[in-house]
């Protein structure tokens, strides 16, 4: 091939796939503003709307979840989930919004989780209970276990991290945690973040934020997070 041919193809853009969760949420962007999904209304039970789309239930699930936390539409017991009150243009216009937000940027990702989880683990200290610590400690023994198999554990690490999210008692905290959590799980499961032998210092840093958690120290559980995050945020890949 000829240097002068090699030109013509800087034209081509890299093709970005969007996830079903995304793709169920802009259908459902489209149908409000077509005016077929009017506020007021009540979505089709998730088995329902999932044997609709041809997708997995866990994936209508996420996308409802998205929505609900952004006040898109509300789940109510025996009422199923219902469109926000807001006028079409508002919803119209969030859903855009949401869908810009769940686009692939890990490095965004890692440094909100940063932001989060510093504040977690000084409120898990602080208001967690002797339950909390037992699964805690469960999810800390299961990511040990897998490390010492050979293995990444990632899914052990982030439910590690959850728990902690739970203990700290903070509903907002715990929602965007979950918020978050798949799309750092993809990211971590597809890009090499952490670096040949990094498991075991996890694993140790794991161990020094459960101890301060234990311990009830605000402070130190704090401080251990920040430094257990601290290289994963500044070694991100320029591309990230």
């Amino acid at each position: 091939m000829a240097d002068g041919d090699s030109a013509y193809f800087k034209n081509f853009k890299q093709i970005s796939v969007e996830s079903p969760v995304d793709l169920i949420i802009a259908q459902i962007k489209g149908l409000i503003s077509a005016g077929e999904i009017k506020p007021g209304m009540r979505l089709p039970p998730e088995r329902k709307l999932a044997e609709q789309l041809g997708v997995s239930r866990g994936y209508v699930r996420e996308a409802i979840k998205r929505l609900e936390f952004y006040g898109i539409v509300r789940t109510m017991p025996q009422s199923g989930t219902q469109v926000s009150g807001l006028g079409v243009t508002a919803l119209d216009g969030l859903i855009t919004n949401v869908l810009g937000l769940h686009r692939e940027d890990f490095a965004s990702l890692v440094e909100t989780r940063y932001l989060l989880e510093t504040q977690t683990a000084r409120l898990a200290a602080v208001r967690r209970s002797e339950e909390d610590l037992q699964e805690m400690r469960s999810a800390l023994e299961n990511y040990e276990a897998k490390i010492q198999a050979g293995q990444q554990g990632i899914d052990e690490d982030l439910l590690f991290h959850l728990k902690i999210a739970e203990a700290s008692k903070n509903g907002v905290l715990q929602s965007l945690m979950m918020i978050i959590t798949p799309d750092i799980l993809h990211n971590y499961a597809t890009k090499d973040v952490c670096g040949e032998g990094r498991a075991l210092a996890t694993l140790k840093e794991h161990r020094s934020i459960m101890d301060a958690i234990t311990a009830k120290d605000a402070q130190n559980a704090a401080q251990h997070m920040e430094e257990h995050l601290k290289d994963i945020v500044e070694n991100l890949p320029n591309n990230a």
